[in-house]
């Protein structure tokens, strides 16, 4: 039988997790839009309906061992959102406004879950259910978490993730040439690295948030 605490920490992550991997495809697909392809639109991904954009690896089994096996941080993917190059007006800036758009969801999402966090805080006498207010607590910290992580993974310069596109821009010929290379073991290559990348980031980036949740204005 689950421990309980166990089982509310699996519930309450997973929903934060998928809840932000939401907002991150839905990004893309926006971004895409605007630079003027259509296609994500069309197939429906300019949405926060999961069904729309889970992944069976990466959205349900990788994040789930995660959190059953203790790995300090938890992360995920979504199904990538397509993009038809032929529809964007500017072909080497545009690829790039799309996939930043995913990782400054999170970061948005995070800034703004540490302000909300900051007026919980301040209004905290106004909860006369303790049990409520730590639920929502514990909602704020998991978004906050779980977006710095997905915003620090996606940064990662290898195929498929966000960061690659970013790389791939400054590149010369051959550069560009070995990361189509690795293409088809990117995502493996990420996994390999994402927890002493993610260690090296994330002190930073949790310093910013935690002045925003202590210091900044509500």
């Amino acid at each position: 039988m689950l421990d309980p605490t166990l089982l509310t920490y699996v519930l309450v992550s997973y929903f934060c997790l998928l809840f932000s991997l939401c907002v991150h495809e839905a990004a893309h697909a926006a971004a895409a839009n605007w630079c003027g392809d259509p296609t994500a639109r069309l197939l429906g991904r300019l949405t926060l309906n999961p069904l729309k954009h889970i992944d069976p690896i990466g959205t349900v089994v990788m994040p789930l061992l995660m959190m059953f096996t203790g790995f300090p941080y938890l992360f995920g993917w979504a199904k990538p959102v397509p993009f038809n190059p032929r529809n964007l007006g500017n072909l080497r800036r545009d690829p790039v406004i799309i996939a930043v758009a995913g990782p400054f969801s999170n970061l948005l999402l995070a800034i703004a879950c540490a302000f909300a966090f900051r007026v919980l805080i301040l209004l905290a006498g106004a909860f006369p259910d303790a049990a409520v207010l730590g639920i929502i607590e514990d909602i704020l910290r998991g978004l906050i978490r779980i977006n710095l992580v997905l915003m620090i993974f996606n940064a990662i310069p290898v195929p498929p993730l966000d960061g690659h596109y970013v790389l791939y821009h400054f590149l010369p010929p051959s550069g560009q040439r070995i990361m189509e290379q690795i293409g088809p073991f990117g995502i493996i290559i990420a996994i390999m690295v994402a927890r002493p990348w993610l260690n090296f980031f994330w002190p930073y980036m949790e310093a910013v948030i935690n002045f925003i949740i202590f210091f900044g204005q509500s």
